[in-house]
């Protein structure tokens, strides 16, 4: 963890990864489209509007474990110093509340011909909703403050202490009563899900996870090469 520390040494790194994710993503997202939409069996009960799982669930996933990254990384930045784990924490927050958008909107599509209704206050739905806001509320905390620090470590602060959030969606079908229907894949024992689904739906969450990997790297080189003209502007500042 150490050895990262160095935001050059830490460039590299990305500029190593990114290639290969982006290699995997461009192969895997054709091959995932073509078999949720065209190999995919449709739902003898949902019918061809179950294919809205196939990008809702594994958004949701993403929702969960980008903030899980981000909270990590907050919690590292402000334990140890490292330099380079909030600008990883800045750079996840934007593709994560993506992530909770495309799980809240698909979510609404899908239970209107299931529920008959795009929204109920229910456990899940509103924990999702929750966690929208968290990433939101990081997002506008952390450039809240005339001190760049001050924002930093609020917006961190904030970050961890959301993490509560993330066992009262995961286990909220559990807990309360709600339209939303318990785990069918992440439950203890086998996934309840018959195989010619569950695996197109396992395929999509790699293709979800590439794509966090892609837009990472992407945007940890602009935070990376923004932190650098900055620091070059306030030494020339000081030299001046």
């Amino acid at each position: 963890m150490h050895a990262l520390a160095n935001p050059l040494r830490f460039q590299r790194l990305v500029d190593i990864v990114l290639p290969w994710a982006l290699a995997g993503l461009i192969i895997s997202l054709p091959i995932g489209l073509y078999w949720v939409l065209a190999v995919a069996p449709a739902d003898y009960q949902q019918g061809e509007s179950v294919r809205i799982m196939y990008v809702h669930v594994p958004a949701a996933w993403m929702a969960l474990f980008v903030y899980l990254v981000m909270a990590t990384a907050c919690a590292v930045a402000l334990i140890w110093k490292h330099p380079v784990a909030g600008i990883v924490a800045s750079a996840s927050a934007p593709i994560g509340a993506c992530f909770t958008a495309i799980a809240l909107f698909t979510g609404s599509v899908w239970g209107k011909p299931m529920w008959g209704t795009w929204w109920v206050w229910d456990a899940r739905l509103t924990s999702v909703l929750i966690l929208f806001f968290l990433y939101l509320g990081f997002m506008a905390l952390k450039d809240a403050f005339d001190d760049p620090e001050r924002g930093r470590r609020a917006a961190a602060i904030l970050a961890i202490v959301g993490v509560v959030n993330l066992p009262i969606i995961k286990f909220s079908v559990d807990w309360w009563n709600t339209l939303h229907q318990p785990a069918s894949v992440l439950r203890w024992g086998a996934p309840t899900m018959d195989p010619s689904m569950l695996w197109p739906l396992l395929f999509m969450a790699v293709v979800f996870k590439l794509y966090y990997v892609v837009a990472l790297c992407f945007r940890l080189r602009g935070e990376l090469q923004a932190q650098r003209v900055t620091a070059l502007r306030m030494a020339q500042s000081q030299a001046v």
